[in-house]
């Protein structure tokens, strides 16, 4: 997931996430972090003003702890800054996506949370289990916890669009359907689609792993999607791009962002988990391995794990909270939305963005080019 890309997912929200002035409640901490008050130092994304005027505010509200704050513009810029701060201190909590921990890890970067002083039964199925939960994890130890986060997914037209039953990936691909799609993420929904089949020599997750299984499961994808390439009547790598596809060149279904469902469902349009999972993207806390104070970070986390404390940061974000509850605190058009597409089934089956080196980013640039020019 690149920085452009999880932004603008970030923005659907916006006109209805004042949310977080809704939010009343405080979140119950423990006596002794009240009685040592304290302070926290968190570094985190720049350009969400919110953290600051509504979110710290929130937080040492409910516990006495003060948060530190230094904003930084992207991941590669965060990564730095912890590794000058392991050797110089300064830093406690750092909120990175899952797809960096691998590398965060090896670096000797990373703390390990006691799970112990955190609530881990707060969270939405699927966000700190599953597969995600074993991806938040070193060497067994909880390195990783869930902060927001957003999908890809079904947008359908609820009148002409031919669905399955259950609706699957592959209704992309039914010449019925006029499709908009993003290239990469169409072959990775075709690979997925043909893995559910049993239709693949090895898993698809295997090619994200090892670049002889990447070109062996991707060349099997772009020959299966050119086959059926004629129904897509749309490209789109933004959000206006996706919009187009249906509201001038006829979409009935796409592969599209949260953000792309929202906007069109007044339109005759729905937001629809796939049987085979949504792609799903999320972003968390770890804690530098030189934390010092401790006890406030596991504090903070854990309150950004409550309904309160995961509305006020995703309400920040405009994207979606990770604790239960939370969703029923932001704007009620939108608690709809997300609920009438994600209940406990659909999150369970959430398929996260694996972990993607430089090396297979530009051999998956190559098989998108391919299949734009077939």
């Amino acid at each position: 997931m690149t920085q452009s890309s999880t932004l603008s997912r970030r923005r659907f929200l916006k006109a209805s996430a004042a949310g977080a002035g809704l939010l009343a409640a405080p979140a119950l901490v423990s006596s002794r972090v009240l009685a040592s008050s304290g302070e926290l130092n968190f570094v985190g994304w720049a350009g969400y003003p919110v953290l600051a005027e509504k979110v710290f505010p929130a937080f040492t509200a409910a516990t006495g702890i003060t948060v530190n704050f230094k904003e930084l513009p992207d991941q590669d810029t965060m990564f730095g800054e912890a590794k000058v701060a392991l050797q110089s201190g300064g830093i406690d909590v750092i909120e990175p996506t899952i797809d960096r921990v691998g590398a965060w890890a090896s670096n000797g970067l990373l703390g390990a949370f006691d799970e112990s002083k955190l609530a881990m039964d707060n969270y939405l199925p699927g966000l700190a289990d599953g597969a995600a939960g074993e991806r938040s994890r070193v060497d067994g130890q909880l390195v990783y916890v869930p902060s927001n986060w957003g999908t890809e997914s079904l947008v359908v037209n609820e009148a002409d669009a031919k669905l399955s039953d259950p609706p699957s990936l592959g209704d992309l691909f039914n010449p019925e359907n006029p499709s908009v799609v993003r290239p990469h993420s169409a072959l990775a929904a075709m690979g997925r689609w043909l893995d559910a089949q049993g239709k693949l020599p090895r898993p698809w997750i295997d090619g994200y792993s090892d670049m002889g299984a990447m070109v062996e499961l991707w060349d099997i994808a772009l020959a299966e999607a050119i086959k059926v390439k004629g129904n897509i009547v749309q490209w789109w790598t933004g959000e206006n791009d996706a919009n187009a596809g249906f509201t001038a060149n006829g979409a009935t279904i796409g592969l599209c962002w949260d953000a792309t469902g929202y906007n069109l469902r007044k339109d005759g349009y729905r937001y629809v988990a796939p049987t085979e999972g949504a792609f799903a993207w999320h972003q968390g806390f770890i804690m530098m391995k030189n934390a010092t104070n401790v006890d406030q970070s596991h504090e903070f986390v854990k309150w950004v794990s409550t309904p309160e404390g995961a509305a006020h940061w995703a309400s920040a974000f405009s994207s979606n909270p990770v604790g239960k509850g939370a969703s029923d605190l932001l704007d009620p058009e939108v608690a709809a939305y997300y609920n009438g597409t994600f209940n406990d089934e659909a999150l369970s089956k959430l398929w996260w963005w694996p972990d993607q080196s430089a090396d297979f980013l530009a051999k998956r640039a190559e098989y998108s080019d391919k299949y734009k020019a077939a």
